[in-house]
């Protein structure tokens, strides 16, 4: 596949409106082709996007497979080839949504633009084409976020996990996994738990344990997260806990407790403006102008949000003008959610009601969502604390003679195997949390339809034994 630059890679894959258009005496051999380029999303009768539409969705318990030729019956008869049997049943249902005039069928679906060209030079081969069609009006295309590589798919799934960006949206899969392993990094700061998740990152690459294999696609969230938690534990002097073996670069936790929760805070705000800036983006692309301006994801909540943080550091810094400033910015930003928020309502007296509620809740939700961030420092500092009790027994058995040693060996070890356990499960649901509820909620008002392209395994005839 074609290398992407780094503008198109902030957007979901280009798809193109296309029908299939073959003759009929091809009709099964088309299938079978598009079978095995599966790169085509085949609507259904009730239309892309309708009520009920699976789009091409196929149930991977199905095993359903194609012979490259249509098999003789006695062939389809046979227990052995029930998968061919099945693809058989497929192909009739798919075919049975084509529209035929005269000697001509043809189906309509979505395709990446990249593979119009190839899949229409298999098609011309059979007599058919594949036609480039404008997009139905009020229907978006679905959506498929990138997926080559291990690290672009580990990516896309912590996306994904949430639900499908609509087709318009940015594709926001490096950044969501930068700011996953930050979070995580900041709540899980040691140096040497970070490398026994960067250990377990390479079993997971590996397949070893095998019977973990099935988590060997977020191998690079892992190894994310634990680099990051390397990092923070320098920052911190954290080596298995406060043992001393690295200096303090930063702070201390459990010495420093409100300048963590003082950094912890700032980085949520930090977090939160880039996340209004992403949604303003989107609501652009979605609606216009007016969407990104009007919006609480948009430009005005951005505002609020901006001119609240404004207020608060001038107030912190004793700066009357930047309080001044702030608190003129914030206004202009509830003037504008207002503006949205009453466009949508059934005006009057009601209307209105609807939008001061609305609009306290909005305002609200902005205070709350950036103390929530509070929660890196916290947790930090549970791993901290936790990490300094077992190093405090751990030494305090040390000096009770040999009998004392072997028990500081078993309490150290035992002991950070808990709080590995228990605190990378802590931090790994909260940083999820953060992303999920304070940063996502603002980037994406909806989903998208995902991409599911209509594939079945193609065996050729040397495969398909009578």
């Amino acid at each position: 596949m074609a290398s992407v630059s780094w503008s198109e890679a902030l957007f979901p894959v280009p798809m193109q409106r296309v029908a299939v258009v073959v003759p009929r005496t091809a009709e099964r051999d088309a299938m079978a082709c598009l079978a095995e380029a599966g790169c085509v999303d085949l609507d259904r009768a009730g239309g892309p996007g309708s009520p009920g539409d699976t789009s091409s969705y196929q149930d991977p318990q199905a095993r359903a497979a194609l012979a490259a030729t249509a098999p003789a019956p006695s062939v389809l008869q046979q227990a052995r080839h029930a998968d061919l049997l099945a693809g058989e049943r497929e192909v009739t249902a798919r075919l049975g949504d084509a529209v035929r005039r005269g000697d001509v069928a043809a189906l309509a679906g979505w395709c990446p633009r990249a593979e119009v060209g190839p899949l229409g030079a298999r098609l011309a081969a059979l007599g058919g084409a594949l036609v480039p069609m404008a997009p139905p009006g009020g229907i978006d295309p679905p959506t498929a976020l990138r997926h080559t590589g291990p690290v672009r798919g580990a990516c896309s799934s912590l996306v994904t996990a949430y639900g499908t960006p609509p087709y318009p949206d940015l594709d926001p899969s490096w950044a969501a996994a930068a700011l996953y392993a930050v979070m995580f990094g900041m709540m899980f700061g040691d140096v040497g738990h970070g490398a026994l998740l960067l250990l377990a990152a390479l079993g997971l690459a590996v397949r070893r344990p095998r019977r973990l294999a099935a988590w060997q696609g977020v191998w690079p969230l892992v190894a994310a997260a634990g680099a990051l938690s390397i990092v923070a534990g320098l920052a911190y002097g954290e080596f298995f806990g406060p043992t001393g073996v690295l200096p303090v670069l930063w702070l201390a936790p459990l010495h420093a407790p409100v300048r963590l929760l003082l950094s912890a805070v700032v980085v949520g705000a930090v977090l939160l403006l880039l996340a209004y800036g992403a949604g303003a983006v989107n609501r652009w692309r979605e609606r216009g102008l007016s969407g990104a301006l009007y919006s609480l994801s948009g430009i005005a909540g951005g505002s609020v949000f901006l001119g609240l943080a404004a207020v608060a550091t001038g107030a912190v810094g004793h700066l009357t003008w930047l309080v001044a400033v702030g608190a003129a910015v914030a206004v202009g930003g509830v003037l504008l959610a207002a503006v949205g928020l009453y466009a949508g309502t059934g005006r009057g007296l009601s209307g209105l009601l609807q939008t001061g509620v609305q609009l306290f809740d909005g305002v609200v939700r902005i205070l709350s969502n950036v103390v929530s961030f509070a929660r890196l420092a916290a947790f930090g500092l549970t791993h901290a604390a936790l990490g300094a009790v077992v190093w405090s027994g751990t030494t305090a058995f040390a000096r009770h003679g040999p009998a004392g040693l072997l028990g500081a060996v078993v309490l150290f070890v035992v002991g950070n195997v808990l709080v590995f356990a228990l605190e990378a499960l802590v931090a790994g649901v909260q940083a999820l949390r953060l992303e999920y509820f304070e940063l996502f909620s603002r980037v994406f008002e909806g989903q998208g339809r995902p991409f599911r392209p209509w594939r079945l395994p193609v065996r050729r005839s040397s495969e398909v034994v009578p």
